[in-house]
């Protein structure tokens, strides 16, 4: 059974930092594009970052500079370091995997995803 779950959530203050980590199991992710997405009160999901299976990124315009994604194949897991975190980054935050190990920036690409995790920024 292919699982991926997210940890490192919670509530922090405007200017603060967290660190998300998404646990792979039931198969083996180093070849597959890892992306993080959020969803906000009343919004759509949306991307947030990507990398490729060669480690290549791509950020979101909005967090770009403050949002870096990186993977520890050996761990089969994807981490996202949020810095200079604001009240709009308030969401729940999603991984997911992209079997064809490309970076994308769009939902339908990804075949399997996280349960969500809470991050909730105080003004």
């Amino acid at each position: 059974q292919v699982q991926l779950v997210e940890s490192g959530g919670g509530l922090v203050q405007a200017g603060g930092s967290l660190r998300l980590s998404c646990a792979a199991s039931g198969r083996t992710f180093r070849n597959d594009g890892m992306g993080w997405f959020r969803q906000g009160p009343g919004k759509e999901r949306e991307f947030v970052a990507a990398i490729s299976s060669s480690g290549g990124r791509v950020y979101a315009d909005s967090v770009k500079g403050r949002f870096t994604i990186s993977r520890d194949n050996a761990k089969n897991t994807v981490y996202l370091q949020m810095n200079s975190l604001k009240p709009e980054d308030t969401a729940v935050y999603y991984c997911a995997a992209d079997v064809w190990g490309s970076i994308s920036v769009s939902l339908s690409e990804y075949e399997y995803w996280g349960q969500g995790i809470q991050v909730t920024v105080s003004s």
